[in-house]
């Protein structure tokens, strides 16, 4: 089998990966803040989390995944302010929203799933070493701040070019601008406008930055150097530049070895947001009548690396994939015939299969590679033959997509009109068989006639 090589974002390379450690792959993913409904865009990146996963799997390592839930920050905050709630019913909603949304775009859970509200004592403890070490100090008004000129090393993964940025003294908001950087603050001091929110700490009251929060849980569960960390390309800077400058700051220790990033989702063309009206949620997506399994395949059909522009034609031509996909599964489990001799082509199939997703999960070109396989068994199979390799097959590619479980309960009333079908094609009855074939497919489900009897699904 290939040796799976990704892009590392620190070095701007291809690079195989090797664990640290034995054969697992430790792994942090940053997750959701979950102060509002995830949208596509969001789901874009951890798709692709979840395909690294799998893959990881697939070519053979042990994964400990960590994904953590930003509980606690200025838009949670103001989200709970505004709603008039506790901060933890507020983020609790958001969070089994995303939880079922993982579930309905079949997202595996990560090993570790841990809160920032769960993890404060860990984030003093960090912030305690920065202090110990100088890298850090205490601000006038009682907050604490990263000093940016004690890791020289800042930029290294961004790559940037300090001359000609602004130099803001302090930053005190979580997020800022790209054109500006500065020291960065690491607990804020507790004011009227974070109402009931705030921890007792060594230097009072208050609560931690964003940043700090995802080195103090990544290295709580995966140490304090591990192998890849992963997120949307937006994240690069000033949150992971910020999130190595404290954790090696603290440690004085390598915190990551490979760094990768999703490219953006636009839509029709366009940057997502609510002004242009085109930013959509997984259940928005549902209304129009696709299913999760359709809106994953059109998510992960782009290379993870690759800005992709979503549009309904991307939806629709998902759909027809998976149906083409379904048909041959159905088929080659249900063929009769004399089985297939001398036939090596499963075996090319997966070294082209493992060779494209090898390559920086290039799941485009593997895709490619699977309907090539489609085309060229469903000719054998229109000679009758069986190719008993392919339920095998499609057990290790599927375990990669993530898209087989296509089961869908048929309801009483349609397998009725089924069966008053089966009972007219019986009697020789073509005009009631045709009427009541409409009917079905009027009411959203597909008939087939095979040699076996009807085969049936949702359209």
């Amino acid at each position: 089998m290939s040796k799976l090589k990704l892009f590392n974002t620190l070095s701007r390379q291809i690079e195989e990966v090797a664990p640290l450690e034995g054969n697992t792959i430790r792994m942090y993913a940053c997750g959701p803040t979950v102060y509002n409904y995830a949208h596509i865009g969001n789901f874009r990146t951890f798709l692709f989390v979840d395909l690294l996963r799998r893959s990881l799997k697939f070519f053979g390592f042990d994964v400990k995944h960590v994904m953590n839930f930003t509980d606690v920050d200025d838009k949670t905050i103001r989200g709970a302010r505004q709603s008039g709630i506790s901060l933890e019913e507020f983020t609790e909603k958001y969070s089994q929203a995303f939880l079922a949304d993982m579930a309905t775009l079949h997202i595996e859970k990560p090993e570790v799933q841990p809160r920032a509200t769960q993890h404060i004592r860990q984030i003093i403890v960090l912030i305690e070493r920065l202090l110990k070490k100088g890298t850090a100090y205490i601000s006038d008004d009682g907050s604490v701040y990263y000093r940016i000129v004690a890791f020289p090393q800042y930029g290294c993964l961004c790559h940037l070019d300090k001359q000609g940025l602004i130099h803001g003294a302090r930053v005190t908001q979580d997020e800022y601008q790209k054109e500006s950087f500065g020291d960065f603050v690491l607990w804020k001091k507790w004011t009227e406008t974070d109402g009931p929110v705030g921890w007792e700490s060594p230097w009072g009251k208050g609560r931690p930055g964003w940043h700090i929060e995802c080195s103090a849980m990544s290295m709580e569960y995966l140490g304090e150097s591990f192998d890849i960390h992963c997120a949307a390309s937006d994240l690069i800077f000033p949150h992971h530049e910020n999130e190595i400058a404290q954790s090696e700051g603290a440690t004085g220790k390598p915190f990551v070895k490979l760094w990768c990033h999703a490219a953006h989702l636009l839509v029709d063309g366009r940057k997502m947001s609510k002004s242009e009206g085109n930013l959509y949620t997984v259940a928005q997506v549902l209304e129009r009548g696709y299913t999760g399994r359709d809106l994953r395949y059109a998510l992960l059909s782009a290379h993870y690396r690759q800005n992709q522009n979503f549009t309904w034609k991307t939806m629709d031509d998902a759909k027809a994939n998976l149906a083409r996909i379904d048909a041959w599964r159905s088929r080659f489990a249900s063929a009769t015939g004399e089985p297939v001799k001398d036939w090596n082509g499963a075996v090319d199939f997966e070294q082209k299969f493992n060779d494209a997703l090898a390559d920086d999960l290039n799941l485009s070109a593997a895709l490619g590679h699977l309907f090539d396989l489609i085309r060229d068994t469903n000719k054998l199979m229109d000679e009758g033959k069986t190719i008993p390799v392919l339920p095998a097959v499609w057990t290790k590619v599927d375990s990669v997509l993530g898209v087989g479980d296509n089961t869908v309960a048929i309801p009483a009333e349609i397998q009725t009109i089924v069966d008053q079908r089966a009972a007219a094609r019986k009697a020789k009855d073509w005009a009631q068989s045709d009427a009541l074939r409409k009917q079905i497919e009027g009411l959203g489900w597909k008939l087939k006639d095979t040699p076996k009897g009807q085969e049936i699904s949702k359209i």
